[in-house]
């Protein structure tokens, strides 16, 4: 069944009050409308997490080809070429390689140390406070110095490309993102760095993309465009600041919420890798994602028409009592954490060592300092944005 719009199973992302725990509209749309129909948004949602995982595996039904966020897809536009977000096989598979060799673990694993140095810089400036804004001023600047250090962005720099890139996600409370070229994209917004590396070469992702060599669809040995770079680098700032603060801040509050394994993890770093992993399957960043329907495609009685927006909602899938043992609980030491918030198959996040080397270093390293803290829920607020859910404001406390 699909729900009823007024009084049954029903679910909205841009909802505000839903958003501020959604998980009693994902449990009563696994249990009465596994394939859901919004009207008034007209899109498709599935909540199960054996049809959700599946999905994401059939590229072919569905596609990412109109983008992975609801808005873009609905909005219909043109979208750039040669994104690896925005295409299926083979198309994708020829660029995905490309990028592949930026996130290679030993490429990530060499990243720790510098990642470590920078997260202690952050966090000794904030040692002898008794309360601080944990996103703001801790969060929110691991992904975006690690994705600058990338990038080879200047210091000076990183606050305003990290700025300029979310703004991109954000919407009104209430309402759709008014999706423009700027929602996909912000090329121009690295074209000066991307021209001075050109004479500069270093050491780094731009220099690395510039100079790599691929076979194209056609067949042709060649190197990137500059078009093709600027898009590459606008894609890799956007996705790796939002959603790895997230992670961050999620992962400070539950904690919290939970004490007594926040004194397990303390006590055992080695906690640190499962306590992410549950963290990601409890509140994940991203709580859907969105596809193409290439063609018409049955479900529980229902079918769903090709050219359809599909939400798969990961959310709901990673709390799904068919999958998990007390699935509304957060638990480290469960032994069934396996979760879909970096989607599966072909699609499977490129950057998702990345991510979760950053999660496990800024975890680590908040520890070291603050083995305890509480936060204020009176101060806390979650970001405006229909894409990520997490924190824009966590102030916490600490003895």
């Amino acid at each position: 069944m699909t729900g009823d719009q007024r009084t049954g199973a029903y679910y909205d992302p841009y909802d505000v009050e839903i958003n501020a725990d959604p998980y009693p509209a994902f449990a009563r749309l696994r249990e009465e409308a596994p394939i859901f129909h919004n009207e008034q948004y007209d899109f498709w949602a599935l909540s199960r997490a054996a049809d959700v995982e599946q999905a994401f595996i059939d590229w072919r039904t569905f596609s990412n080809s109109r983008s992975d966020i609801l808005d873009i897809i609905k909005a219909n536009l043109e979208l750039p070429p040669g994104v690896v977000l925005f295409e299926d096989p083979p198309l994708h598979a020829m660029h995905r390689s490309l990028m592949s060799r930026v996130f290679s673990p030993r490429r990530v694993a060499g990243l720790e140390d510098e990642i470590r140095a920078m997260c202690s810089r952050v966090l000794d400036d904030l040692v002898g406070r008794r309360e601080f804004d944990l996103v703001a001023e801790y969060a929110t600047f691991v992904p975006m110095r690690v994705i600058s250090m990338l990038l080879g962005i200047p210091e000076a720099d990183q606050v305003a490309v990290r700025d300029r890139t979310d703004s991109n996600l954000r919407t009104r409370p209430g309402e759709p993102m008014q999706v423009t070229s700027a929602n996909i994209g912000s090329p121009d917004l690295f074209a000066d760095y991307i021209a001075w590396r050109a004479e500069h070469p270093s050491d780094d992702l731009m220099t690395m993309l510039l100079n790599a060599e691929f076979e194209d669809e056609t067949g042709t040995r060649r190197t990137l465009s500059r078009e093709e770079v600027l898009m590459y680098c606008s894609v890799l700032a956007g996705a790796g600041n939002e959603t790895t603060g997230r992670l961050i801040g999620w992962m400070v509050k539950v904690l919290a919420d939970h004490p007594d394994q926040r004194r397990d993890v303390v006590a055992d770093r080695s906690l640190l890798d499962a306590t992410i992993e549950e963290t990601l399957r409890f509140e994940p960043t991203g709580p859907h994602v969105e596809r193409y329907v290439m063609h018409d495609v049955d479900y529980h009685g229902t079918t769903v028409p090709a050219g359809s927006a599909m939400m798969l909602l990961v959310g709901a899938a990673n709390r799904d009592p068919d999958r998990y043992e007390r699935s509304d609980e957060f638990d480290i030491h469960r032994d069934d954490a396996r979760h879909t918030t970096f989607g599966w198959g072909t699609h499977f996040c490129l950057g998702a060592g990345l991510a979760r080397l950053e999660a496990r270093v800024a975890l680590d390293e908040f520890l070291n300092r603050f083995p305890e803290w509480d936060y204020d829920p009176a101060g806390m607020r979650l970001a405006s944005t229909s894409t990520v859910r997490g924190w824009e404001s966590l102030p916490i406390s600490v003895p």
